[in-house]
């Protein structure tokens, strides 16, 4: 059984291919604005490289939000058309949770923090403890000195992504606060739920699926030519 996985929420754009729960190659890169020259061809490359065809793919999973807009609607749209034309299913893996997937944790106890860079000083995020299950829900948060009090006073929380960084100042005093520089959004980490989801024959429908955005796409002013 084999799954493509595309990752777009964020700057990174990448995608993978696993095998019954095991990665055969990925291919990725971290800079903006690419993810619509780039999917397809990582795509492509990926299933000659595992010398197999389109048709052998039994699933496409794609991480689908919260985070950048623009992101979000090219990884969606490029499953979506994927699922369309070989008439497969698709799965949708929440960013936040696949990004939690991603952090090799070595405190049992340390809950984890995913952080999507939002606007100023608010980011996308929710907390998971070591399982992945969700101990606070996904929320677009602005944060200041007081944001996860209430968590941070019984537990340590290992805060990372896009996000995180711009964090430190405000949450960094409290001795529960823990940050893991340069962590970078994977397909690869989709893989885990991916497959649970495929085995529950979680899919969604093809026709009327969009991404999570969470909030309202802001367009930019464009400059004075």
């Amino acid at each position: 059984m084999i799954i493509l996985q595309i990752e777009t929420a964020t700057t990174s754009c990448s995608v993978a291919l696993a095998r019954n729960g095991e990665v055969l190659g990925f291919k990725e890169i971290d800079q903006r604005n690419i993810h619509a020259e780039v999917v397809t061809v990582y795509i492509d490359g990926l299933i000659k490289a595992a010398d197999i065809t389109y048709a052998d793919i039994d699933a496409v999973a794609v991480s689908c939000g919260p985070g950048s807009y623009t992101g979000l609607r090219i990884g969606v749209s490029t499953a979506k058309g994927l699922c369309f034309a070989l008439d497969k299913p698709l799965i949708a893996v929440e960013t936040l949770a696949a990004m939690a997937k991603g952090v090799v944790q070595t405190d049992a106890e340390m809950l984890l923090c995913p952080m999507i860079d939002a606007r100023r000083m608010e980011v996308f995020t929710a907390i998971f403890d070591a399982q992945g299950n969700t101990i606070k829900p996904t929320a677009a948060e602005i944060v200041d000195s007081n944001s996860f009090a209430d968590v941070l006073a019984d537990h340590k929380i290992l805060f990372f992504g896009d996000g995180a960084e711009k964090c430190i100042e405000a949450l960094g005093q409290n001795p529960n606060a823990h940050f893991l520089p340069g962590f970078t959004n994977s397909a690869v980490y989709l893989t885990d739920i991916a497959l649970n989801k495929f085995n529950k024959k979680d899919f969604v429908d093809v026709a009327y699926f969009e991404p999570y955005y969470l909030k309202d796409f802001i367009a930019g002013k464009k400059a004075n030519a």
